[in-house]
């Protein structure tokens, strides 16, 4: 996998002039679109139509200052329909437009290109189950948060602090459904992943649906259809060990085993220490099995 990777990585460096062609690079590093642009910003920090912008930007950024060719060349290649995108573009990376920075000869950003290294990882077993589940229906305080890949997520912090503790209390007592107690639900997520995008985030319970008892005022209910979930578990550091499971679900269990991910919320169930440092956690994915491997 790792050198089909960086096989990937060189189709890439040898079409930047190019549009990018996802399925092509997906055929070469033997793995789905999807896989490979969730595997890509799981590993590099951005999503891989990021780092093909920014490469190309880094050697259009070179080929401006050469001064060889005229601005309007040089966009037209690298897949700009007129010099006023292509300067916003190179402005937006570079801080300075392409004009000014071919005047002035200023200094601009560079996008090294990524290779990746092997490293000894997947050493300790993954525990895992998968389970089908019926129907159930996700219940509870809904809000809008940005993906914080290490650390604290303020934005959850703040929120959850927000909720009236009678109301948490009453929404408890709904859960009937594994896995039981408050959940962090996490629901349309960008595609790739990257640190800063959005998604729906639920403090909230498993319910049987409908929900027959008095709900708490301003609950949000989220339908799940029927279908499997891997359950992964881990312990450890909070909120290090959780963030370090759900990463090497996606670069190490998906692609060593014959299940790829299906529309779906996100569960995670922690149990913290007294002092907040440790976590015990589980969390549960979407799953089906794939056809072919």
């Amino acid at each position: 996998m790792l050198e089909r990777l960086n096989q990937a990585m060189e189709h890439i460096e040898r079409h930047l002039d190019e549009s990018s062609d996802v399925e092509e690079l997906a055929r070469i590093a033997a793995t789905s679109e999807y896989h490979l642009r969730r595997m890509f910003s799981t590993l590099a920090g951005m999503p891989l139509s990021e780092y093909i912008r920014r490469r190309r930007l880094t050697v259009a950024g070179a080929e401006v200052l050469a001064g060889s060719e005229t601005l309007l060349e040089i966009a037209v290649r690298y897949g700009y329909g007129s010099g006023e995108a292509f300067a916003r573009a190179f402005r937006t990376m570079h801080g300075v437009g392409p004009g000014e920075a071919r005047r002035t000869g200023a200094a601009l950003v560079s996008q090294p290109r990524l290779a990746f290294r092997l490293t000894v990882e997947g050493n300790s077993s993954m525990h895992y189950r998968v389970v089908d589940r019926p129907a159930f229906t996700v219940t509870g305080f809904k809000t809008r948060i940005p993906l914080i890949h290490s650390g604290p997520n303020q934005a959850i912090i703040d929120f959850v602090r927000g909720l009236d503790k009678s109301a948490r209390d009453q929404l408890e007592k709904l859960s009937d459904q594994e896995p039981r107690g408050i959940v962090a639900v996490c629901d349309d997520l960008d595609p790739s992943r990257a640190e800063g995008t959005e998604l729906d985030y639920y403090h909230a319970v498993i319910t049987s649906a409908p929900v027959s008892a008095p709900v708490p005022e301003g609950i949000t209910a989220l339908p799940v259809p029927p279908g499997a979930w891997a359950v992964f578990t881990t312990s450890g550091p909070a909120p290090q060990a959780i963030q370090e499971l759900w990463r090497d679900v996606f670069t190490e269990w998906f692609p060593s085993n014959p299940y790829r991910t299906r529309p779906g919320p996100e569960i995670l169930r922690t149990r913290l220490s007294p002092d907040g440092t440790e976590a015990d956690a589980e969390l549960w994915l979407p799953v089906e099995r794939e056809t072919t491997r």
